[in-house]
């Protein structure tokens, strides 16, 4: 396994960074991950597999990649420093619902004053990958606590 810084972002006082991950097996498989790192949390952006990985190869994916992942972040990824499982599912409290959807409006809103990536904001106070943010940004659009960004015809 191998983990290589990609690149980074700053912004005011946070930075973004991002990681490529590489699992190379004996068989000649192998699994890329790009990882970022935002607040303290870390969150899968890709996984590229060949062969594809199967759902339970998917469901430990986090397992495998935690240890390395973390020592690359420089975060401690257990009470002792070596892993101890419950680093990758530690994300801002983000409610579920409309006051979830409320509070990504908010941080969105707040980025673009800033002159800053409003959905690298939403990924950072929520930890979600790139795609769930633009999932999250798009129900609050829905809910009406952002304006559309096109005009409808």
């Amino acid at each position: 396994m191998s983990v290589r810084p990609a690149w980074q972002v700053r912004d005011g006082g946070s930075t973004a960074r991002w990681f490529e991950v590489r699992l190379a097996f004996a068989d000649g498989a192998r699994v890329d991950v790009l990882a970022v790192e935002c607040a303290g949390c870390v969150s899968l952006e890709d996984v590229r597999a060949e062969p594809a990985l199967s759902l339970d190869d998917l469901a430990v994916l986090a397992d495998w990649i935690e240890g390395p992942l973390g020592e690359a972040c420089g975060a401690q990824t257990g009470p002792d420093g070596g892993g101890g499982g419950g680093s990758r599912r530690a994300r801002a409290a983000l409610p579920r619902g409309m006051e979830g959807r409320w509070l990504a409006a908010r941080e969105y809103r707040a980025a673009q004053e800033e002159g800053a990536d409003p959905v690298l904001a939403v990924m950072c106070a929520t930890g979600h990958s790139r795609r769930e943010a633009l999932r999250l940004i798009g129900e609050a659009r829905d809910a009406g606590f952002l304006t559309r960004r096109r005009a409808r015809r």
